[in-house]
């Protein structure tokens, strides 16, 4: 099983990017646990700057932009 955590604050990009991962993994079938991260202490210990951050199992795979639903598929079938 797959673990996809978002990383922001709350702001709508942050917002959209976790509504983007909730629809891959529906659309992809894929098994997958979905975590947001929202408090700004536990974002720094991942030592990102800018938000929204997806990773995919403990790795960032996008940050400073929206995730769409079609790359967050590609990366839960690598």
């Amino acid at each position: 099983m797959k673990t996809i955590t978002v990383l922001g604050p709350g702001c709508p990009k942050c917002k959209t990017t976790f509504q983007n991962a909730e629809a891959a993994v529906k659309q992809s079938g894929i098994e997958a646990e979905l975590i947001k991260i929202e408090d700004i202490e536990e974002m720094m210990r991942y030592n990102v700057l800018t938000t929204p951050v997806l990773m995919i199992d403990d790795v960032v795979k996008i940050k400073g932009r929206i995730a769409q639903i079609d790359e967050i598929i590609a990366f839960l079938k690598q």
